[in-house]
């Protein structure tokens, strides 16, 4: 197992860099909510929708690929994923094209999670008729 990994570690590397952003607003004195401000809301945001959505695509990227999947496909995936979520989270947290980046991202995301999702159906279904074999 060598290809999670490394899209993990990207990954985490890019949540770092939002998480940063939101640790950031925090020293300026708004601890808790947004203050009712919009530029804080995203921020918080970027790094919140980062959280929900990440962690099951990697997830589910590491047990295909300890189903021994196609290396080749899950790093398509993993660049989509890497793609899509840098997308995202720099529409919203630094505020890049808003509306393109925001919607080509989480589209990508949900691409990429409903692939991930089907193959996963797939081995589990394909596993369990071997059982009953």
């Amino acid at each position: 197992m060598f290809v999670t990994p490394l899209y993990a570690g990207i990954l985490v590397l890019w949540f770092v860099v939002l998480s940063v952003r939101v640790v950031n607003i925090r020293r300026r004195g708004v601890s808790f909510g947004d203050n009712n401000d919009r530029a804080i809301t995203r921020v918080v945001r970027a790094q919140g929708n980062f959280a929900e959505y990440v962690p099951i695509a990697l997830l589910m990227m590491g047990f295909l690929e300890a189903d021994r999947y196609s290396i080749y496909w899950l790093h398509a995936l993993g660049i989509a994923l890497v793609v899509a979520r840098v997308l995202h989270g720099a529409a919203l947290s630094f505020g890049w094209p808003m509306r393109f980046g925001r919607v080509a991202g989480a589209a990508l995301t949900f691409i990429v999670l409903i692939i991930l999702a089907l193959q996963c159906l797939y081995q589990g279904v394909k596993g369990q008729a071997l059982w009953m074999q």
